[in-house]
């Protein structure tokens, strides 16, 4: 057979054809966003030669013993300012270096552009169709020199050069080695690239999980293995622990951890880790999405804002898969449909791991709610795809539970008395304050339970959620209720119909805009007036988020009922002192103290100060002033 060296001119100088010209100049000055990818570029063809020589040795068991070593080396000169990187892989003959770095993109220079064209730059599934990954070493150098030699026996070696702008030559090299050794001579733009310590930076970052040793200047630059490739059986708690501090940058351990494979409707090995600290809670800020895109172990993207749901931007960890299609430089996932569904797949499983969490060790759970529940509310509110799993994880202390523990949205269903078709749940600062006020008088009457909610969003998740395994969500100091059951030994004679009518009718003028409705309460047992919300569906911690935007108290009062107690002695007194004519104008001052006290107890009150000056007024006259 006759050789390479033997088959070929000594050495051949060609020039880039124009269309080619045109797309080098794509890839240096347009295609990628950093200059530091062509580092990734050119390890993971390095990696895809050493992946087919492994191969090779797999099947073919003549190839001695010695030249199975694979390895990535990486050379640098700062005198010199080169970046030199080699592989022990396949190589090339004459013909595949050639046709490999001669033509670029081999699969059709001109069908390359039409396509960049009709999709647009960053928008098109190029990766693997054309390869052109190898020309982002342009973009920081002024000459590029490969010297190859194919794994074949009788191969001889080949020397390719160019500086990427006019012209390219080919000639034999006799003393290459298996492999290919890429020598990048950079431009004084790009000096730092050969430089060590920014070099080991980012092979870090972006090529950690390389399945090859990878040597800068002799040293192992990525030590830490993608153990999400690895059966999770075989894992140790130690080495998910070091490699959670790797990709988090944590110190401590994580809480919980879901090491998963699927392979349908995409191939994905997912790691993935619940920190223990929320640091949104303890006031650094937004997160910002922890879990990077990694294709073969290759990093893909660092923390796409696209991968995952907004909500579960505290989740840290690594997804690889293979079947993602990506534009040309490896920078952007291009297909929104295959994007979605790999969301959806991690995202489901991961909910689906937090409910066997919950359900096997509420305890533990517990203790993540109160760190991330958060963000679990956060989704139940936006995510709709899986609001109905999120809606499970909910947990809320109760008027059945003892203080500090939690209750489910199921619990509370299984928990529901005869005839119950709502889910009834109280927003307040704390449950003393919740317990103290009148809400609550008319489920404790009747055996319902309560929910109690604490922060301002728990009303917007529950509003937005609407119903729960069929049963509408409802808040306590909604103005309409339609309460199971009878109210358990009511205190006192309620007033006579038409005289509780008329009261209400005084009222209503008495107060004006204040308030939009006055009418006989249903709900109250020991408290003599109670004010709700009504009107867009509003309710209480609503209504609160509304008064700290806008101030104004006849803004709020198109919002507001006053419900009365007419089996209250204050109630019924004030009907006996609204109709003395002496005793009216203390009617009226009473009836302002009356409705502010409501609002007070609803925190609800805009602003306390006519309050405080009316009181000052009672106070005197009870004192006889």
């Amino acid at each position: 057979m006759t050789s390479d060296l033997t088959s070929a001119p000594a050495a051949e100088t060609h020039e880039f054809r124009a269309e080619i010209r045109q797309l080098l100049d794509i890839v240096i000055h347009s295609l990628y966003t950093h200059r530091e990818i062509f580092v990734r570029e050119l390890i993971s063809n390095a990696a895809d030669a050493l992946e087919k020589f492994r191969h090779e040795t797999l099947v073919n068991p003549d190839i001695p013993e010695k030249e199975r070593e694979l390895a990535i080396q990486i050379a640098l000169d700062e005198a010199a300012t080169t970046f030199t990187i080699s592989d022990s892989g396949v190589g090339m003959t004459r013909e595949e270096l050639t046709e490999n770095l001669g033509t670029i993109a081999h699969s059709g220079t001109k069908a390359f552009l039409a396509e960049m064209a009709k999709a647009g730059k960053g928008d098109v599934n190029l990766i693997g169709k054309f390869g052109v990954g190898f020309y982002s070493a342009f973009m920081v150098a002024k000459k590029v020199t490969v010297e190859t030699r194919s794994y074949h026996s009788d191969s001889q070696g080949w020397r390719w050069e160019s500086d990427g702008v006019g012209t390219w030559t080919i000639a034999p090299a006799e003393n290459a080695p298996r492999g290919t050794r890429i020598t990048l001579h950079l431009r004084e733009d790009a000096e730092e690239f050969a430089r060590a310590p920014q070099v080991r930076e980012i092979i870090r970052r972006f090529s950690s999980f390389v399945p090859f040793p990878i040597l800068v200047d002799g040293e192992k630059a990525n030590t830490v293995q993608a153990l999400w490739t690895r059966n999770k059986n075989e894992v140790k708690e130690e080495e998910y622990a070091e490699f959670f501090k790797f990709i988090a940058n944590a110190g401590d351990e994580p809480f919980y951890r879901l090491h998963f494979s699927a392979d349908a409707p995409l191939a994905i090995n997912a790691l993935l880790f619940v920190p223990r600290d929320n640091v949104e809670r303890l006031g650094f800020g937004r997160m910002r999405p922890g879990v990077d895109l990694y294709c073969r172990k290759v990093l893909i993207m660092k923390h796409p804002e696209e991968l995952l749901p907004e909500w579960m931007r505290f989740v840290r960890g690594v997804v690889d898969s293979e079947d993602l299609p990506l534009n040309i430089s490896r920078e952007t996932l291009q297909d929104n449909r295959l994007a979605r569904k790999l969301a959806n797949v991690i995202t489901g499983k991961f909910l689906g791991f937090l409910d066997e969490q919950a359900r096997h060790d509420p305890e533990r759970y517990a203790e993540f709610w109160a760190a991330h529940g958060r963000f679990l509310k956060e989704g139940a509110a936006e995510d709709f795809a899986h609001q109905e799993k999120l809606a499970k994880l909910l947990r809320f202390e109760s008027s059945a539970t003892e203080p500090g523990k939690l209750a489910s949205l199921a619990d509370y269903v299984s928990r529901m008395v005869e005839g119950q078709q709502e889910i009834y749940y109280i927003n307040g600062p704390s449950r003393a304050g919740i317990e103290a006020g009148p809400y609550i008088e008319a489920f404790r009457a009747r055996g319902i339970e309560v929910l109690y909610t604490f922060e301002p969003i728990d009303d917007f998740v529950l509003s937005n959620l609407r119903v729960f395994d069929g049963k509408a969500l409802v808040s306590a100091d909604s103005g309409d209720l339609n309460l199971p059951g009878e109210q358990k030994d009511p205190e006192g004679e309620p007033m006579p119909e038409a005289d509780a009518q008329a009261l209400c009718e005084w009222l209503k003028e008495a107060l004006g805009t204040r308030v939009s409705e006055v009418k006989v309460s249903a709900r109250l047992v020991s408290s003599p007036a109670v004010a709700t919300t009504g009107g867009l569906g509003m309710t209480g911690a609503m209504h609160r988020v509304l008064m700290a935007m806008n101030r104004d108290a006849e803004t709020h009062g198109a919002f507001m009922t006053l419900e009365l107690n007419t089996r209250h002695p204050l109630v019924k007194r004030l009907d006996v002192l609204r109709r003395d004519d002496t005793t009216r104008d203390f009617a009226r001052e009473l009836a302002d103290q009356l409705n502010d006290n409501a609002l007070m107890a609803a925190g609800l009150l805009a602003d306390p100060r006519a309050m405080v000056e009316r009181m000052n007024r009672l106070l005197a006259k009870a004192a006889g002033l």
